[in-house]
């Protein structure tokens, strides 16, 4: 059964932040109404290394605090505890088997919460609990495995934007699948309403999610408009 790491590494927060600071809107969702306005100013604009080193010392009592190893064990020994229902779970709604034998999940000190599908990895909050830890770890996998899966072929049918559009509304299945796993609900993207909702509507009519592939790129053909 795969396995899930979560570990801290300074370096990557750093990054984290900055390209946050730098970013624009994410599904039509801004990710820097959470960062402090001197954070922004000071990453800004400006490259990793010119912001690094000031982003390094505004953040110290953070990065240095000792609830971070405390928060680390705490996530290690509850994801175990489900670690290996999900991936079973997973498994049998996504009908592929799992691409990896592990995955990688970084802390970060902000609420971006990206994934690598290259890397196999991704960031889980700080400031969250662990509920939403656990759902945070199995939205980030659901999306990698879907990226070494179904991506390729969706996106020679209906293209990147739309392709990423279904990766993110897809996550609505965790409400009906894994729930009871982290008793968290997966939120989504407003842009994505309609969308999750067709999906939640599809997915009751026939749990098979090649069918739901098929349905969802009908959909979405016919709804060019986002």
């Amino acid at each position: 059964m795969p396995k899930v790491k979560f570990v801290f590494d300074k370096e990557r927060d750093l990054d984290n932040i900055w390209r946050t600071a730098n970013l624009g809107l994410s599904y039509g969702y801004d990710f820097k109404q959470y960062l402090s306005p001197d954070i922004i100013s000071m990453c800004r604009g400006k490259t990793f290394e010119e912001c690094k080193g000031k982003l390094a010392k505004r953040i110290q009592k953070t990065q240095s605090s000792g609830m971070v190893s405390n928060l680390l064990k705490a996530v290690n020994d509850s994801w175990k505890e489900i670690n290996d229902e999900y991936f079973k779970r997973l498994k049998r709604v996504m009908t592929k088997p799992i691409y990896a034998d592990s995955f990688k999940a970084y802390m970060t000190s902000i609420d971006r919460c990206p994934y690598n599908p290259e890397e196999g990895s991704f960031m889980f909050s700080f400031f969250s609990g662990i509920p939403k830890i656990m759902e945070t770890a199995g939205h980030e996998i659901m999306h990698l495995q879907f990226h070494h899966t179904y991506w390729p072929k969706i996106e020679d049918k209906i293209g990147r934007e739309k392709t990423s559009d279904l990766k993110e509304a897809l996550t609505v299945l965790l409400n009906l699948e894994f729930k009871d796993l982290w008793f968290f609900q997966d939120r989504g993207y407003d842009i994505h309403r309609e969308l999750r909702k067709y999906i939640t509507e599809q997915w009751k009519k026939k749990k098979d999610f090649d069918v739901l592939m098929k349905k969802c790129v009908s959909y979405l053909k016919k709804n060019e408009s986002r």
